[in-house]
């Protein structure tokens, strides 16, 4: 799965990005309190992406 794809899914379902690290970027959902770290890497693989989701408590993609 392309990274852009499950930041757009991400921010479509209430995450927000929370700040910016040099290999990882994190991204919370306030109304549940959840928080996740997003690998930089232009694909990422697809456990990872449902592993991310399930985190944030979002759908999976």
């Amino acid at each position: 799965m392309k990274r852009r794809d499950l930041v757009r899914h991400l921010e479509s379902h209430e995450c927000e990005l929370l700040r910016e690290g040099r290999n990882h970027s994190v991204y919370v959902n306030r109304p549940k309190r959840k928080v996740s770290t997003v690998p930089r890497h232009r694909e990422l693989n697809e456990f990872l992406a449902r592993k991310i989701c399930r985190d944030l408590e979002v759908p999976e993609p």
